[in-house]
């Protein structure tokens, strides 16, 4: 059984679906107020509308964290709004997959934008308040989450660029959690394998075709499973630090 996370207050990106959508509901479920900000702000107003009618607190902010300054003023929104910062969850991602080959370059600096750029951004601004938190509040900790992929672990043929993105996730979040860790800020990865959200929805037809050619008869994972693991992650107490969690489908082999 975990802490709570009453009092304390949680930023969650790309909110608007999937696992970010999950997350948020999940920390409401625990006792954080949770900020979910996405770039699509009417459906973040669903998920609000459903966090408080199930008893949790939430707030929409629209954001697209590949907007540097965006991203800078939805931690500063945050914390101006609601006194503090505990965890922060780098959940907003794209995937657009392809050969590197003759490849359109733009897909590459979207992903690089949103899944690196974005990422980085709001912990930058984030650091601060979340090192405050961790030596003011009660819990004496601080939390923050990058969402990674398998494919942070295993490059693939036709993800090059995506496995670059999560591969530098990787790296970024163990030199962060070195540089922060005696200061009782936690940093962990999840590194999921497929989950049934809306990422493959961006994909070309013939990436769309590779990847049901990978994962046919695969029952991946939910979003929800997702959001079980980084609740796990923010509520042990202070002294565990669960620094990195793979988890694929059990029929998914690699």
């Amino acid at each position: 059984m975990g802490e709570r996370l009453d009092g304390t207050v949680a930023l969650v990106t790309g909110a608007s679906s999937g696992i970010g959508a999950a997350t948020a509901q999940r920390l409401a479920a625990d006792g954080a107020t949770v900020v979910a900000a996405a770039r699509r702000v009417d459906r973040l107003h669903e998920l609000v509308a459903e966090i408080t009618a199930s008893g949790g607190t939430a707030h929409a902010v629209q954001c697209d964290v590949a907007d540097r300054q965006q991203a800078t003023d939805l931690v500063g929104a945050t914390v101006a709004d609601h006194g503090r910062l505990d965890t922060l969850v780098n959940n907003a991602g794209v995937m657009l997959l392809g050969p590197i080959v003759d490849a359109d370059p733009a897909d590459w600096e979207r992903m690089i934008s949103v899944n690196v750029d974005g990422l980085l951004a709001c912990t930058h601004a984030a650091l601060p308040h979340l090192l405050r938190a961790a030596q003011e509040s009660e819990r004496q900790v601080a939390d923050v989450v990058n969402l990674s992929s398998t494919a942070g672990r295993f490059p693939r043929v036709g993800s090059g660029v995506y496995n670059l993105a999560k591969h530098g996730i990787g790296a970024f979040s163990e030199s962060l959690r070195q540089e922060v860790t005696a200061r009782s800020v936690r940093v962990s990865l999840v590194e999921p394998g497929a989950v049934a959200t809306e990422l493959i929805d961006h994909l070309s037809p013939q990436a769309l075709e590779g990847f049901w050619a990978r994962f046919d008869g695969v029952e991946r994972l939910l979003a929800e499973d997702v959001a079980d693991v980084i609740s796990f992650i923010v509520t042990r107490p202070r002294r565990v630090a669960v620094n990195e969690v793979l988890m694929r489908p059990t029929d998914q082999e690699a």
